[in-house]
């Protein structure tokens, strides 16, 4: 059964060829044709009737008001940089700070040594990427990562920070190994100071079977709890090698919520030197994650727990409406990842999908936003009102769990105004994401288009995630570009 009709890459020759998402049996398929290569077929989503669910909060985005260059949907992903047909802002930007790594782990390709060359920006081109990403127009890039390699190699890292904070960004992460972390308190308070507000982990499991840094990693968190500086675990997700801990990784975050933040796992994407076999056998999708973690964890959080996330859109509509201005968009392709909230209380961990009704919230929080645009001081009053007693009622619907504190936040920060409370809100709860990136195999340029992470370069583009590191494969035409030659000690 046809769904959608969109365009994709061929897996042998990286052409943009036609390409169908089909339905059989329960799964969803990603069908092409090459006319060198012929007819391929590869898993798109693993079950239909999530894909569908999913499929009912597409929210396409605006674009942005200052695209680097004009485009054409039969363009893309070539000549990348966001053009007029993306259809996304930036929501988080990554930067690469260099290609160097004190590690060497078995599925990664991108370190110095693997090169052979060293990609390593100057200070002031990191200054000039980080000022594009806050130049764009209608709302500036609010939060950058700074990744690699191992961003903790430079060592003017701290002063990166600090002036990506100077620049205005509300969020400033680091994606890290953990290991320099580990072996120094001090420079993890040093990063805290400058001002890093999160810790990308690196961490795929909770023995050394499946994360045989695991030691190196648990110090880090050790080192970072002592600092106050929350932490996010990162998973690469591969099938037969540590999927089954995915259970586990859970229940390790929920021991250690005075730090760990969130888990954001990650379904390994097919890069580098993958062949179609590799594929077959390690291939992850985001409704097998979801199953494994509803079975692991017993049902306590269920699959049906998890949402897309554009589902947050109407949050943006109602602050837009109420404030007047311009707001981030969460537009992202709504089978581009998942995500939720867990609360970890005396009686075990409680979703928060236990403590309201998380389709009838969002359907309240759409409708005071379109009540507000009405205009008009005495109509937003009352769309206010009218919208609170609507959300009580989605808060009432919950399953269970004491909502009293729960109501409290929510009514602090939409009548109120009062945002310390969400900001309470996200330190007390446990964020788990799902976001499976793209390889040549699972291709979708309908995906890209939509895409809200962005690469910012040296040569002043902003490419999407899954451009950088798939298909056209900017990411290694970027580093030769500006690289230089290794030396024998990196």
């Amino acid at each position: 059964m046809l769904l959608k009709k969109t365009s994709t890459l061929c897996p042998v020759c990286s052409q943009v060829i036609p390409a169908e998402i089909t339905e059989d049996e329960g799964k969803v398929w990603l069908e092409r044709t090459c006319p060198s290569h012929g007819h391929f077929r590869h898993i798109y989503w693993s079950d239909a009737l999530m894909y569908r669910r999913f499929d009912a909060w597409d929210a396409v985005g605006r674009g942005v008001e200052n695209p680097q260059r004009e485009g054409s949907p039969e363009a893309c992903p070539s000549n990348c940089g966001l053009c007029s047909t993306h259809r996304s802002g930036t929501l988080l930007a990554n930067i690469d700070l260099t290609n160097r790594c004190n590690l060497s782990c078995d599925f990664c390709f991108v370190n110095a040594k693997a090169c052979g060359y060293v990609y390593e920006p100057a200070f002031d081109q990191v200054v000039e990427m980080l000022a594009l990403l806050r130049n764009e127009k209608p709302v500036p890039a609010p939060a950058v990562q700074f990744s690699g390699g191992e961003p903790t190699m430079r060592d003017d890292l701290v002063e990166i920070i600090r002036k990506a904070k100077e620049l205005g960004f509300r969020q400033v992460q680091i994606a890290t190994n953990g290991v320099r972390i580990g072996k120094d308190p001090e420079y993890a308070a040093t990063l805290k100071a400058a001002g890093l507000s999160t810790v990308y982990l690196h961490f795929d499991g909770v023995t050394l079977e499946t994360d045989p840094f695991t030691q190196v990693h648990r110090k880090a968190i050790e080192v970072l709890d002592q600092v106050h500086l929350g932490v996010v675990l990162v998973p690469t997700v591969i099938k037969g090698r540590n999927d089954h801990q995915v259970g586990d990784i859970l229940r390790f975050a929920a021991e250690h919520t005075s730090v760990v933040r969130g888990v954001n796992f990650q379904p390994v994407a097919f890069t580098g030197a993958a062949v179609e076999e590799d594929v077959e056998r390690s291939r992850i999708t985001i409704p097998e994650l979801l199953q494994d973690i509803e079975a692991q964890m017993q049902g306590v959080i269920r699959a049906d727990d998890f949402y897309p996330i554009p589902c947050v859109v109407p949050i943006s509509d109602l602050v837009e409406a109420y404030r007047g201005s311009p707001q981030i968009r969460f537009t992202a392709h709504q089978h581009c990842g998942a995500a939720t909230y867990v609360f970890i209380t005396e009686n075990g961990i409680v979703p928060v999908n236990r403590l309201l009704d998380v389709d009838s919230f969002f359907q309240a929080i759409s409708t005071m936003a379109e009540d507000l645009k009405k205009g008009g001081s005495i109509n937003k009053y009352r769309a206010l009102l009218s919208g609170v007693k609507n959300l009580h009622t989605s808060v009432q619907k919950g399953e269970k769990g004491d909502t009293t504190r729960f109501w409290k936040m929510l009514g602090q920060a939409l009548v109120k105004q009062n945002f310390d409370a969400l900001r309470e809100f996200h330190w007390n709860a446990l964020f788990i994401g799902v976001m499976h990136f793209m390889d040549r195999y699972n291709y979708d340029l309908a995906r890209v288009q939509r895409c809200c992470i962005h690469y910012a370069t040296p040569d002043g583009r902003l490419i999407p995630f899954c451009s950088y590191n798939s298909g056209p494969v900017y990411r290694e035409q970027v580093w030769r570009k500006f690289s230089r030659p290794l030396e024998k000690e990196v």
